[in-house]
């Protein structure tokens, strides 16, 4: 078993995230395993593993290795778990370099949905009809379900019925998140809202708001991984990688399933709080996997930072906030920085652990979850990561 704090996070590249039209999602992923390679202090020759995650637009593959020149590879891998990929590749390469197959690994993602002159939700629109009118997909499109918000809004719906979790509340979340990007040179949104915003904001599928949903980016990120004590002599601080686990429900669409209520975080939240040897209570920033501000909150409470059902008064209590007791979300998150799905926890992680976080730093840094969300609530992975070697 790998030891908590044998690898850890040595480089990150972000390359600019928005409405950027003038790249690939290639050319993006290229550009941000190169920042990243960089940022660590390593030649692209230092590298020996590569794991890419291809987003929407499909432009990322294997063949990024090519367009990198790199060669005698011993890792190379295309990986999709949607949302969860980004912790789950770090899972893997951290595997693999602690056994010793490889010493350096890159980790990917790239997408470029947004056309010029074309809407965000159109992007979304286009990825949620692939398929849906065929075979089963087919019936969930017919009786409306045809977009992930439909879908999200469902599940945030049920928690509604069961737990009595408000749209205000849901709107504590967004708020609370605009207040920390405000503090982000990197997020696309940074205009303080108010609550009254949120609630006035037009529906996109009731019960979520426009506001209670994620952004639509173009862009790319990369992180590296190598061993601790590689790390510890490059050019960043190094973010050690304490635990990991991975959660998949499998929830098959019928009554009696827990879809909802219950989310993947509580099997991946558990299998990497036991490896790094630490309880929801010693975690000081939590980077939540936010495609809508629903996600959030059920993600914290099935990681135990508050009883079922308690999201929604801890979102309202303003713990969540900038000078709150649990900082969530501190570069704003997929509803205000930017939406590179798994990534823009990760990158917001290793941001804090570094030191690096400006306005926004938070001064216990010493615990960090990180956790990424895919499909409907379908999978999840967790990384618990930290400044410290352990």
């Amino acid at each position: 078993m790998t030891a908590p704090g044998a690898t850890a996070i040595a480089g990150l590249g972000l390359t600019d995230v928005g409405k950027v039209y003038d790249r690939t999602a290639g050319q993006f992923a290229a550009e941000a395993v190169r920042l990243a390679v960089a940022d660590a202090g390593l030649a692209m020759t230092d590298l020996d593993g590569l794991l890419v995650m291809a987003g929407m637009a499909k432009g990322v593959n294997l063949e990024l290795a090519d367009t990198l020149g790199l060669s005698d590879l011993r890792l190379l891998a295309q990986i999709n778990t949607y949302g969860a990929t980004a912790a789950a590749m770090v899972e893997y390469a951290s595997m693999a370099v602690a056994n010793g197959s490889v010493s350096a690994v890159a980790c990917v993602f790239a997408d470029t949905p947004l056309r010029p002159g074309a809407s965000a939700g159109g992007a979304w629109r286009e990825y949620a009809s692939r398929g849906a009118s065929t075979g089963f997909a087919s019936l969930r499109a017919a009786s409306g379900l045809s977009s992930a918000a439909a879908k999200y809004a469902l599940a945030a719906r049920r928690h509604m019925l069961r737990y009595g979790t408000t749209s205000e509340q849901l709107g504590a979340v967004a708020v609370s998140q605009r207040q920390w990007a405000q503090h982000n040179p990197r997020a696309q949104f940074r205009e303080p809202i108010t609550l009254a915003d949120h609630q006035n904001s037009r529906m996109i599928s009731d019960p979520l708001h426009l506001l209670d949903c994620c952004l639509v980016s173009n862009g790319g990120a990369a992180v590296i991984v190598t061993s601790a004590e590689r790390a510890r002599d490059l050019a960043q601080p190094p973010t050690y990688v304490w635990g990991w686990g991975q959660g998949h429900p499998g929830y098959s669409w019928h009554r009696g399933s827990e879809f909802g209520l219950v989310t993947g975080a509580v099997q991946a939240g558990r299998a990497a709080m036991k490896m790094a040897g630490i309880t929801p209570a010693e975690v000081t920033i939590r980077e939540i996997y936010d495609c809508y501000t629903y996600t959030t909150l059920v993600t914290l409470e099935d990681y135990g930072f508050c009883a079922k059902g308690e999201g929604g008064p801890l979102a309202e209590s303003g713990a969540l906030a900038p000078g709150g007791a649990l900082p969530t979300n501190t570069g704003g998150g997929q509803l205000s920085a930017y939406y590179l799905v798994g990534m823009t926890p990760l990158i917001e992680a290793v941001t804090q652990a570094r030191g690096h976080g400006g306005a926004r730093q938070v001064d216990d840094n010493n615990v960090i979850l990180v956790s990424g969300n895919g499909g409907v609530l379908a999978h999840h992975a967790t990384l618990i990561l930290s400044p410290q070697p352990g």
